[in-house]
């Protein structure tokens, strides 16, 4: 079983590169609205922020460290919350692009996913036909034949690029033998106990999101990982808050946010991510669980802690 704490680990994925702005007014986009955004939801009960950048002005996603050092000190100043930088950035950059973030500012937790993978997106075109920006729909489209490439050599050489500045890794499996992967890695002494799994469903590509696939997930990963690891779900689209709710009955974390999810409830956009994790909070404490204050967060995951960032 999953390491046993009866607080519950709310992460907030701020923004990410699936969405994009023609899709949502309250998606973040600028370095303004991103700082903003994390700190309300830190505010809300987000123990965790997972942050990724984009272009200030068309809104295409960035891993410029020159956007991310624009906001990264104000959610540190004005907030506790735990800082996790994205090492996936998008499938359209290299590897090299997408691990300059958490290389340039040692955050305390840094994203890794377990996997190359399809990565579907295209299906959001049959529901949006106007776009502000003309990246948008191509991005979109070329999304079906686009594979979003981590290797056995590119995850390894994230682990190692990041091994001596003390980052710890949410580490993102979207099918069961990303789990597999993730236990190759720890064979070979590149991740440290407790592992922190984000175990994501929905994604085109990916495990699919019907309640079989959660148990599933879960009981693999119990099985190679012991009580050695903590787990948390993060659902896509309107799936959102259902599979959060598995996750909390057994015994887990979760993740909410734009980044997954643009809707608060059917044909009702989320004015915000800390309305998000407000409805999350709801959840949890309703079920009789106590909500991770960054602090918990940090004595669960084992993390070195704010002052050890290089922001």
């Amino acid at each position: 079983m999953s390491a046993k704490t009866s607080k519950v680990i709310i992460t907030c994925a701020i923004t990410g590169s699936i969405h994009t702005p023609s899709m949502s007014p309250f998606l973040p986009i600028t370095p303004e609205q991103i700082a903003r955004a994390s700190i309300e939801a830190a505010e809300a009960g987000a123990a965790v922020v997972h942050l990724h950048a984009r272009d200030p002005e068309t809104g295409f996603p960035s891993q410029d460290p020159r956007l991310f050092e624009q906001f990264l000190p104000q959610i540190k100043r004005e907030s506790d919350v735990v800082i996790n930088l994205t090492t996936g950035g998008s499938p359209t950059m290299t590897v090299e692009e997408r691990i300059e973030p958490a290389m340039r500012f040692s955050p305390e937790v840094a994203s890794l996913n377990m996997g190359s993978m399809n990565f579907g997106s295209y299906e959001l075109l049959q529901r949006y036909k106007e776009f502000k920006h003309d990246w948008e729909e191509r991005y979109l489209a070329d999304s079906e034949e686009r594979i979003f490439r981590n290797t056995f050599k590119d995850i390894a050489h994230i682990l190692k690029a990041c091994a001596s500045n003390g980052t710890r890794f949410e580490i993102e499996c979207y099918d069961i033998g990303h789990l597999y992967t993730a236990a190759h890695f720890r064979d070979r002494l590149l991740i440290q106990d407790p592992l922190f799994i984000q175990s994501v469903f929905g994604v085109r590509g990916g495990i699919g999101t019907h309640p079989e696939d959660v148990a599933h997930m879960k009981r693999t990963a119990d099985r190679l990982f012991g009580d050695s690891y903590n787990w948390s779900v993060l659902g896509v689209g309107a799936q959102q808050p259902r599979l959060a709710a598995q996750s909390l009955l057994l015994g887990g974390h979760v993740r909410v946010g734009l980044e997954d999810n643009l809707w608060l409830g059917k044909g009702r956009l989320a004015q915000s991510n800390a309305e998000q994790v407000k409805a999350m909070k709801s959840i949890i404490e309703s079920l009789g669980y106590e909500v991770a204050t960054p602090d918990d967060a940090r004595e669960i995951m084992k993390l070195k802690g704010r002052d050890n960032v290089a922001f």
